[in-house]
């Protein structure tokens, strides 16, 4: 076990095997659920069928269905006609379907207990029930009074569980497998990582968390669960993912290893380990990674916009490094999600300094995560000088003042930004840095304990 907040996540985890839900109609059912509010639902159930043309219901699937996405396959079977039947049996749509139909009104006197039966016609269901009753016209109010209606009969339309029905012209009678498949909102996935750093022997621990969530209207049980990390292409615009807040951009140096775990095409498969039952509302954590002792490093980051310049230091952002390599000891490809950080204080306790997200992160990559502002660590840009050079470059002087108020020396990778403007030269440095990429320059300051460094620099620029 990593640290407390796990454990809470552990006790949320379902028994080794589900068992199928009682009363359900569904078979073997198999669920692939991409990122982007689309699911995969195949479901194979044994069907008796008679020969010629049969209707034949397929209740309990997705109330969040995607009609036209559905594959019927039945041996000896073709499909002449298929339904969804989504409106669903309840108090108000059995009202509203009894419109210009005669119920029956039974009252119960609260002083008595004595019941009157009366026949009343409905008239009318909007934003309350207009009915006839006697030959006078009332509302059915909604004060508390013990009243009930009794309807003669459900109507045809109406189903207590999402149906799809369908009509089939069957070559022979016998039961036969039916493999239906089709495309659901509703369900989603999203990864978070639990890590725990040890600053003495540069390693942290990572735990990775699979949060599952079905507000398809329907459960799904005892399934074979696959999650698919990378974003799918799909016409149906509704996405209700949460995206968290990020509150400093991760930098990652793209990886070049091949993770082992399954491909989908140019997509990364997480199946899970045992079949589960994904109950409708249910929110369901599940472990899918936990790697011990990998490789990582506390730092310092600041980066400095163009011709930025502060009237008081500020402060460096706190940044944990680690890579997923095997070689670092993860080796695995990591699914996009939030990073949750731990650092055990002088008493051994885990205390939470900070989280980011990364993005879907190839095996190998190297990751520089922030996790929040320094304390102790700070930096003063200053703009010296700008001196126009003929009609179209600038030079520009910098210097950064760094200091470091901690018992032991640090590093800052200290980033100047916005230089992607094209013909960048830097033409004095005091320190050895590195052009990052079009828009970057970079050096790493060491600053020594109780101390101080100051890094300047003169850019030739065409503006």
């Amino acid at each position: 076990m990593l640290l407390g907040p796990t454990a809470a996540f552990a006790q949320q985890l379902p028994p080794p095997a589900d068992a199928p839900a009682a009363g359900s109609a569904q078979g073997d059912v198999s669920v692939t659920i991409y990122k982007n509010d689309v699911a995969l639902v195949q479901d194979v159930r044994q069907l008796p069928l008679g020969n010629g043309r049969v209707r034949q219901s397929f209740p309990d699937v997705s109330a969040a269905i995607r009609p036209e996405t559905v594959s019927l396959v039945v041996p000896d079977a073709a499909i002449v006609e298929q339904n969804f039947d989504y409106d669903l049996l309840s108090p108000s749509s059995l009202m509203e379907k009894a419109v210009g139909e005669t119920i029956t009104l039974v009252r119960t006197n609260p002083a008595t207990g004595a019941e009157t039966r009366e026949r009343a016609k409905v008239l009318a269901v909007n934003g309350g029930v207009v009915i006839e009753v006697n030959g006078h016209v009332e509302v059915l109010r909604d004060d508390g009074l013990p009243a009930r209606a009794i309807f003669d009969k459900v109507p045809d339309a109406l189903r207590a569980r999402p149906t799809l029905s369908v009509t089939l012209a069957s070559s022979r009678a016998g039961t036969r497998p039916a493999t239906l498949s089709y495309l659901s909102r509703g369900l989603g996935w999203s990864a978070d990582y639990v890590a725990l750093f040890d600053d003495k022997s540069g390693t942290v621990d990572v735990q990775g968390w699979v949060t599952l969530k079905n507000t398809s209207g329907t459960t799904f049980s005892h399934a074979k669960t696959l999650l698919v990390a990378g974003e799918v292409g799909s016409t149906d615009d509704n996405n209700g993912d949460y995206t968290p807040r990020r509150r400093r951009a991760t930098r990652t140096v793209t990886g070049t290893e091949s993770a082992a775990r399954e491909q989908l095409g140019d997509f990364y498969l997480y199946p899970l380990a045992e079949r589960t039952t994904i109950a409708d509302k249910q929110t369901k954590q599940v472990s899918f990674l936990d790697a011990k002792g990998v490789a990582a490093s506390a730092g310092y980051r600041f980066e400095n916009a163009w011709l930025g310049s502060s009237d008081a230091p500020r402060s460096a952002q706190s940044v944990l490094r680690f890579s997923n390599s095997g070689a670092a000891g993860m080796g695995d490809a990591l699914p996009a999600g939030v990073v949750r950080v731990y650092v055990r204080d002088a008493r051994g306790q885990p205390q939470f300094t900070g989280e980011n997200r990364i993005e879907h992160t190839p095996q190998g990559s190297t990751i520089a995560l922030p996790t929040g502002d320094a304390f102790d660590v700070k930096v003063q840009p200053t703009t010296v000088s700008r001196t126009r050079q003929g009609d179209s470059r600038w030079r520009t002087a910098v210097r950064y003042t760094l200091t470091n108020a901690r018992s032991r020396p640090v590093t800052v990778e200290l980033i100047q930004g916005g230089l992607d403007g094209g013909d960048v030269r830097v033409v004095a440095d005091s320190a050895k840095g590195e052009r990052r990429d079009a828009g970057t320059y970079a050096w790493q300051v060491p600053v020594p304990a109780n101390g101080s460094a100051v890094v300047t620099t003169t850019f030739d620029t065409r503006y």
